[in-house]
């Protein structure tokens, strides 16, 4: 497959509560390709964000692409409201239910665009019978449930194993990143053959949205 330009999503989870409206039209405005929504329910991560509710407020004031994040379990009774609500893409966990062939057909009935996420511990072989259903693979560099953690580097050969066999299907699947992107560790992502990347404290953190985002892309590219 030809080389994609890189994809910022800046995550939500490290916007300032109080003005997310304003929020979400900012980093719109700086550049941003699409929103990451971090989905957490207490239970399968140990922190509590938010639910349908609030993406179907947010979602009439933007176009951009939702990347909706499901660290719930079970995740199936929970696909039918968040694609209602207005997410674009679903994205989950092989550990947050059963079945994850019929949870990826769910999501795909329900008209949005299925992905699924690997933990550190959660091996490559673990989509090996699932990624003719995916639209992205994303990889967590840190442990989910909270923003601001320290990389991990020990997730570079996965990402790089996951190129290899995204690359074989011929499809423009995205290698999605969540985890301590900054403009430091995107060279190293991108090499390994990362394409989009979720960014929270180093968008929401910076006093320059756009430059955020900008530095980011730039050194992905």
């Amino acid at each position: 497959m030809p080389a994609r330009a890189p994809i910022v999503a800046p995550s939500l989870l490290a916007a300032d509560f109080a003005r997310l409206g304003e929020e979400l039209r900012a980093v719109e405005q700086a550049g941003a390709d699409w929103l990451h929504l971090d989905v957490m329910d207490g239970h399968f991560v140990p922190n509590i964000t938010f639910g349908p509710p609030l993406i179907k407020a947010l979602r009439p004031l933007t176009r951009m692409v939702f990347d909706v994040h499901l660290m719930i379990a079970p995740v199936d009774p929970y696909i039918a409201a968040f694609a209602e609500a207005g997410a674009d893409r679903i994205l989950v966990h092989p550990e947050s239910g059963p079945h994850l062939h019929r949870t990826l057909q769910a999501i795909a009935a329900h008209g949005c665009k299925p992905g699924v996420v690997l933990n550190p511990s959660t091996p490559v072989e673990s989509i090996e019978w699932v990624l003719d259903l995916c639209e992205t693979v994303m990889v967590m560099t840190v442990n989910p449930g909270f923003g601001g953690q320290a990389f991990l580097d020990s997730q570079l050969p996965k990402v790089a194993a996951l190129r290899k066999k995204i690359d074989a299907t011929g499809r423009a699947i995205a290698l999605e990143i969540d985890g301590g992107v900054t403009p430091h560790t995107a060279p190293r992502l991108a090499a390994a053959g990362a394409d989009t990347f979720v960014a929270g404290t180093a968008v929401f953190g910076a006093p320059d949205y756009a430059a955020a985002i900008a530095a980011i892309r730039t050194a992905a590219g």
